[in-house]
C-alpha cells in the first residue's frame, strides 16, 4: 500500500492524523495555562511542588515544554512533506504527545520525584522526535535537512543541561543549559524561516502581478548564516565575553539586512504574511536587545524576552495558525480573530519590555501576560474545529455538479 493510499485510509481521531493538530493544540493551550500559573506565582500563589526555583521553572516550561511541543507538530508534519514518507499518526503519535504531557507533569510534580526520574521524563518525547528526524533523513536521503537533525540534538542537549543545573541548586534559568536551548531554537527560526518567509511571500506576491520579489537564497544569506552561528555559539559559551555585544550588534544588523530583502512591505494586505516578517524582525531586534543588556544600557531580563516572546511566541503562533490552516486544506488567509491573536501577542511583547524599562509598573507585567494568555488560550479556541475536523475536501470545478 502506498503511503498516500495509507494516509486516506486512516480512520482514527481525526487529532492524530497528523503531529500539527494535536501538537498545536496543546502547546498554544500549555502556553496559555503556564503564563497563568506564572502570573500567580509573581502575586505569591505556591501553585505546584517544584523542585525548580519559579523563574528556571517559567524559562523552562516555555523553551523546552511550549516551543518542544511546538517543534514536534512543525516537524512531524514537515519532515513527510521533504522525504514523501508516512506521516507519524495514530497510536505512535499518542504515544509522543503522551510522553510530553508526561514531561509537563513530571516537572510540575519535581519535588517530589528524584530529579533524574524528571529528566528522563521529560527528554523522551524529545529524544524519540530526533530518532524519529534521523530515520527519516536517512531513508529518504534528505541531507539537506542534516543542519536540522543537529540543532534538535543540540535542544535536547540544553534540555538535559538545564535539568543537571537545577538539580545542583543553580538558578538554571540564566545558565548554559537555558542559553544552549535559546541558541538552537533561534537558529532554528534563522534557517527555517530564511526558507518559508520569502518562499511564501514570493508565491504571494507573484500571484498578484508583483513585480519586485524577495531575493532568491544567495551566498549573502549563508554568510549571515554563518555570523548567527559563530554569535550564538559565543552566547552560549562565553556570554560575558568582551566581543559579545558587538558581535551581537553586527548580527542583529545582518539579519535586519536579510529581513529587507523579502519585501515584506509589501504584505500589509495579509496578515499570514506580514506576521512572519515581524517575528523575524523581533530576531534581529533580539541580537541589538543582547547587546544593550552586554553594555549595560538594559535590563537582561527584558532583552531576552525580544528573543523568547518576541521572536519564538510570535514565529511559533505564526507557523502554527498558517500550518493549520494549509493543512486542512483551508483558505491561506487570516480573518479578524486570528489578526486580534497576532496583536494581542506583539502588544504583550512590547510590555513585558516596558514592564523591564519601569519596574514600579507591575501592571505592566500582569497586562503583558494577560495578552499573552489571550493570544494563546485564543488560538486554541478558535483552531480547535480546525484541528478537530477533517481536512476540508477541495471544491469542485466551476460546472460539475454532483451526482445523486
Amino acid at each position: 500500500m502506498s503511503t498516500s493510499e495509507r494516509m486516506r485510509n486512516y480512520r482514527g481521531p481525526v487529532l492524530l492524523s497528523h503531529g500539527f493538530r494535536a501538537f498545536f493544540l496543546i502547546s498554544a493551550l500549555w502556553a496559555a495555562l503556564a503564563m497563568a500559573i506564572w502570573v500567580a506565582m509573581l502575586a505569591g500563589a505556591e501553585i505546584l511542588p517544584l523542585a525548580f526555583d519559579p523563574f528556571s521553572w517559567h524559562a523552562h516550561e516555555f523553551l523546552y515544554g511550549y516551543l518542544g511541543g511546538v517543534i514536534a507538530g512543525f516537524l512531524l508534519t514537515a519532515v513527510p512533506n521533504w522525504t514523501g514518507r508516512l506521516p507519524v499518526m495514530g497510536a505512535p503519535l499518542a504515544g509522543l504527545v503522551g510522553l510530553w504531557l508526561l514531561g509537563r507533569a513530571a516537572v510540575g510534580v519535581s519535588a517530589l520525584l528524584d530529579w533524574r526520574v524528571v529528566l528522563l521524563a521529560d527528554l523522551a518525547c524529545g529524544l524519540m522526535l530526533l530518532a524519529f528526524l534521523a530515520r527519516e533523513i536517512l531513508h529518504g536521503r534528505n541531507w539537506r535537512n542534516l543542519p536540522v537533525l543537529a540543532l534538535l540534538g543540540l535542544f535536547a542537549a540544553g534540555n538535559a543541561l538545564f535539568h543537571a543545573e537545577a538539580a545542583r541548586g543553580d538558578a538554571a534559568f540564566e545558565g548554559m543549559g537555558m542559553r544552549l536551548g535559546l541558541a538552537a531554537g533561534l537558529m532554528l527560526i534563522a534557517l527555517i524561516g530564511g526558507r518559508i518567509i520569502p518562499s511564501f511571500t514570493r508565491n504571494w506576491l507573484a500571484a498578484r502581478g508583483a513585480q519586485q520579489l524577495p531575493a532568491p537564497f544567495d551566498r549573502g544569506d549563508g554568510l549571515v548564516l554563518g555570523l548567527t552561528g559563530v554569535t550564538l555559539a559565543g552566547f552560549v559559551a562565553l556570554p560575558d565575553g568582551r566581543a559579545m555585544p558587538w558581535l551581537m550588534l553586527a548580527c542583529g544588523a545582518a539579519h535586519l539586512w536579510r529581513l529587507a530583502r523579502w519585501q515584506g512591505a509589501r504584505t500589509g494586505a495579509e496578515p499570514l504574511l506580514w506576521v512572519l516578517h515581524l517575528a523575524y524582525g523581533f530576531l534581529a531586534l533580539g541580537f541589538w536587545a543582547e547587546a544593550a543588556a552586554g553594555l549595560g544600557l538594559m535590563a537582561a531580563a527584558p532583552a531576552r524576552h525580544v528573543w523568547l516572546a518576541g521572536a519564538i511566541g510570535l514565529m511559533t503562533l505564526a507557523v502554527m495558525s498558517r500550518a493549520s490552516l494549509g493543512h486542512s486544506g483551508r483558505a491561506l488567509h487570516a480573518g479578524r480573530g486570528t489578526t486580534a491573536l497576532y496583536l494581542a501577542l506583539a502588544a504583550s511583547v512590547v510590555l513585558r519590555l516596558l514592564a523591564g524599562v519601569l519596574p514600579a509598573q507591575v501592571w505592566l507585567l500582569h497586562l503583558s501576560g494577560t495578552l499573552w494568555v489571550l493570544a494563546f488560550g485564543g488560538f486554541a479556541l478558535l483552531y480547535l474545529p480546525v484541528l478537530a475536523r477533517p481536512r476540508v475536501a477541495k471544491k469542485p470545478v466551476s460546472g460539475a455538479r454532483r451526482t445523486a
